[in-house]
C-alpha cells in the first residue's frame, strides 16, 4: 500500500513515484499543412428531425415483428426504426401517387 506522502506528492506535483515508463521525444521537424479542413458535419438545424414522431400503440402480427427483429439484428438498426421507415416510405409513396 502506498503511503499518504506518495499520494500527496502525485496530487501536488511534488517529488514522487514516476508512473510513465517511456519519455516522449519531440522533434523540430516541420509540420505539413494541407489547407483548411472541410466542415463535413451538418449544421444544428440539419441535425433536427424533419418530422416530429408521434407515439402510438399498435398491434402487429408475430410474423411481422419477428421479421423486423431479425432484420434489425442483421443490420444493427432498432426494429422500431425499421418499421417506422417502412411506414414512412409507404405513406410517401401513396401521397405521391395520389397527388
Amino acid at each position: 500500500m502506498k503511503s499518504e506522502s506518495e499520494f500527496t506528492a502525485r496530487a501536488t506535483g511534488g517529488e514522487g513515484v514516476s508512473y510513465m515508463s517511456k519519455q516522449i521525444r519531440y522533434t523540430d521537424e516541420p509540420m505539413s499543412y494541407e489547407g483548411p479542413i472541410v466542415d463535413f458535419l451538418p449544421s444544428p438545424e440539419e441535425l433536427q428531425q424533419l418530422h416530429a414522431n408521434v407515439k402510438v400503440t399498435l398491434a402487429l402480427s408475430e410474423e411481422s415483428v419477428s421479421y423486423f427483429k431479425d432484420s434489425a439484428q442483421k443490420t444493427g438498426v432498432p426494429y422500431q426504426k425499421l418499421i417506422r421507415q417502412v411506414l414512412d416510405a409507404y405513406a410517401k409513396h401513396q401521397k405521391d401517387i395520389n397527388q
